[in-house]
This record gives structure tokens, C-alpha cells and sequence, in this order.
């Protein structure tokens, strides 16, 4: 019963996503030892690895894949490959590393063909970071300037206290005024 259990997690581990995630090479498509990369960069995070698929169309080549930049990401540095139709190279990442990029140079032809792939590493934030980002704020933040609602409210008990000490009527209509304008412009004003 074992062996079932081994073959259900490699079923689960080769997703369609993780076909998405891998970057095809071809080799010998447009000419002998020509290598065409992708015309995007490749992406990988932290801790995971990069997939490589090497598509050869012509004959069977020597290809030898390095890089010089990448030791802050893998301990990987050099391969040497005999592709005959198609192969799958792994490089993997450390899970401790920060956002950047590395190169990754494909020489075929013993030197006559090179190509290099740039490789960005990405970090995906922790649940966590992910957590904190999606919070509220617990109170608004001030902006430097009095919101508009309060100077209506203060301009409308200004007048009304106006108007009950000096009992003249447009001040008391004035106070209404200022009040329903500070109330709609904060009603229109929602996004």
C-alpha cells in the first residue's frame, strides 16, 4: 500500500500550475546550435525550484548551463547536458534569500552559442506580512488640513449661537444651511 501513496504525491506534485512555471528552451530550432529562449523572463520564488525544459529539434547537442551571479540564490553553478529529444533540469533555490535576479548562461557548439536567461526572484510574503497588509487602520489617518464636515458643524454653531443671542432669523437659517451642506458633501463624497 505504500507505493500508492508515493505515486498519489507525485500525481499531486505535478499540477498543471507547476507546468506554468517552467521555462522552455529550444535548441536547434532556428539554425545548428542556435538556442532561443523565452522571450519573457523566467520568475521563481524563494525555496522553490526552476524548472528548465531543454527542446531540442535538430540533432543531439552539447549544451553546459552557468551561472556566475546566482550565489546568493543556489548553491548551483555549473552543468554539463547531452540533450538527445528533451530533458528537465532542476535548479533550486534556497528558502532564505531575498527579491533580485540571477543569470543563467546556456553555451552549445563548445563555445560557439550563448545565451543567457535572466532568472527574477520573487519572495512571497508571509501569512503574516499578508495578514498585516489586509488590516484597517484602527482610526483614519490625518491628512494635515480640517476635515470639511467639522468646519461646517463649527461654522453652523457659530451661527446658531449667533442667532440665539442676537435672535436675528438668517443666522438660524445659515446654521441650517451650513450643517446640510457639510452633511451632503460627506454623503457624496464616499468612494
Amino acid at each position: 500500500m505504500p507505493p500508492l501513496l508515493l505515486v498519489g504525491i507525485l500525481a499531486i506534485s505535478d499540477t498543471p500550475a507547476a507546468e506554468l512555471m517552467t521555462t522552455e528552451i529550444h535548441l536547434n530550432r532556428s539554425g545548428i546550435n542556435t538556442i532561443d529562449l523565452p522571450r519573457e523572463n523566467a520568475q521563481v520564488e524563494c525555496g522553490s525550484t526552476l524548472k528548465i525544459r531543454f527542446k531540442n529539434r535538430g540533432a543531439p547537442i552539447h549544451i553546459t548551463a552557468t551561472t556566475s551571479n546566482a550565489g546568493m540564490f543556489t548553491d548551483f553553478f555549473h552543468e554539463n547536458m547531452y540533450v538527445i529529444d528533451e530533458i528537465m533540469f532542476g535548479i533550486p533555490l534556497r528558502k532564505e534569500c531575498s527579491p533580485g535576479f540571477f543569470d543563467v548562461d546556456i553555451i552549445a557548439g563548445y563555445g560557439a552559442m550563448k545565451a543567457t536567461l535572466r532568472v527574477e526572484v520573487i519572495v512571497k510574503p508571509s501569512r503574516e506580512e499578508q495578514v498585516l497588509a489586509k488590516e484597517l487602520p484602527i482610526q483614519p489617518e490625518a491628512h494635515g488640513r480640517p476635515h470639511l464636515l467639522m468646519v461646517a458643524m463649527a461654522l453652523g454653531l457659530v451661527l446658531y449661537c449667533t442667532w440665539y443671542y442676537t435672535r436675528i432669523e438668517i443666522f438660524n437659517l445659515a446654521a441650517f444651511i451650513a450643517l446640510i451642506a457639510g452633511a451632503l458633501f460627506i454623503w457624496y463624497r464616499q468612494t
